[in-house]
């Protein structure tokens, strides 16, 4: 069997056109997690004015010397101050009022004593002291998020603080997940038969495409039976994006799923890469929509969906990454197990401000122990060239986090 080298599969993926992007529009409050599918600008200065970042009295700097300065009253947060502090005068001015004009400088409540509706100098400041200069947050006209963000928390109160109702957000990709193979039982599913096992890829894959922000589409199991897979393969294919399979693509005589695709109509862009774990993964495209047919054991179908079916999703997004990979220094040595590029679960650890890798708790075996990415796991990256690597080599890591 001829392979493609993990580079070329992916660039292979990368060239491929996706529908352009499609968007729509969301109340602000419901856009937590979805992707902005345009820029947000500011309008307006912030502040627009100089603003008070505490409580105090604004005064002229120059009258610090002064034995006193007499208050002219008070300046809440809200009001539109329009007196004029004149020399020897000042206005008590709270945290986000609006400074009074002719005031430079806002002294804080503690570095005064008040006597008669007059204030002394306990302790000096400096000259613009606890003042917010009119757009210290951001001018008029900034990019403040850019487009294919993520929305978050942050996101959620700027663009509140611009008067952001609703929000321009990137339609979610329809992502269509199917375990196949007559060995496997879904969720609730009994059996007396020992040799089934219980299916999770389905459940993993469609928790990882939410997270990456898709909306997906359940399909369940359905057994090595030709028809049957054809027949939810092209329910799929009719209204979703992205059709994800797992199970059927290796060389055995139960793996019909690599046969069937062709025979969809699906044109197949690659079958086969360099890669361990995954390498039967077979890519597809069928008009506007595509096929990722990845192998059925359950960490190998999780690490190929990251590395091919992720990158689509961030495509349809408008994201410019899928995923984050850092550089990071091994703590123990690594003995490669193949000749491929290989994808290894690995334990990250932020030390000194670096990244650091171990293994400790790790099993070495099959692609199926899914448990190895529990615990804020990271994947270990590898190439083909690599051999052995001792502690100390620094090696590149893809985060499996805020996708």
């Amino acid at each position: 069997m001829n392979l493609l080298s993990y580079e070329t599969s992916q660039s292979m993926l990368d060239l491929l056109k996706v529908n352009g992007l499609k968007k729509e529009r969301v109340p602000l409050s419901s856009s937590l997690g979805r992707v902005l599918a345009s820029d947000i600008v500011a309008k307006h200065n912030d502040p627009q004015f100089p603003t008070a970042s505490m409580d105090g009295y604004a005064i002229k700097y120059a009258d610090q010397d002064l034995d006193f300065i007499t208050i002219l009253g008070d300046n809440p947060a809200g009001k539109d101050e329009k007196r004029v502090v004149q020399s020897g005068e000042c206005i008590k001015t709270f945290t986000g009022s609006k400074m009074p004009e002719g005031a430079n400088t806002l002294i804080q409540i503690e570095n005064v004593s008040v006597n008669e509706g007059k204030i002394s100098i306990d302790e000096r400041v400096e000259l613009g002291w606890s003042i917010r200069p009119i757009g210290e947050g951001y001018k008029a006209g900034n990019v403040l998020i850019k487009k294919g963000t993520k929305i978050g928390f942050a996101e959620i109160g700027v663009m509140a603080g611009l008067n952001c109702v609703m929000v321009e957000v990137a339609l979610r990709p329809r992502v269509a997940v199917i375990s196949t193979g007559s060995e496997i039982l879904d969720l609730g599913e009994e059996s007396d038969n020992p040799a089934q096992i219980r299916s999770s890829n389905n459940y993993t894959i469609a928790a990882l495409f939410e997270s990456a922000g898709a909306e997906v589409v359940q399909l369940g199991t359905v057994g090595d039976d030709k028809e049957s897979i054809m027949d939810t393969f092209n329910i799929a294919l009719a209204s979703c994006d992205i059709l994800i399979s797992t199970g059927g693509v290796s060389v055995g005589d139960y793996d019909f799923v690599k046969d069937i695709v062709p025979r969809l109509g699906a044109e197949v862009i690659f079958k086969g890469v360099a890669i361990k774990p995954g390498r039967h993964i077979m890519v597809a495209q069928k008009d506007n929509s595509f096929v990722l047919a990845l192998p059925g054991f359950a960490y190998s179908s999780t690490v190929t969906a990251i590395l091919y079916g992720l990158p689509l999703v961030s495509k349809m997004l408008g994201r410019t990454k899928a995923y984050t990979t850092v550089e990071a220094k091994l703590t123990q040595d690594f003995k490669k197990r193949s000749k491929n590029t290989e994808f290894t679960a690995c334990n990250i650890e932020i030390v000194d401000g670096q990244y650091e890798v171990n293994f400790h708790g790790k099993k070495v075996g099959s692609s199926a122990i899914l448990t190895n990415l529990l615990n804020s796991s990271a994947l270990m990256v590898t190439g083909e060239e690599d051999g052995n690597l001792e502690a100390g080599t620094y090696v590149n890591i893809i985060l499996l986090e805020n996708f």
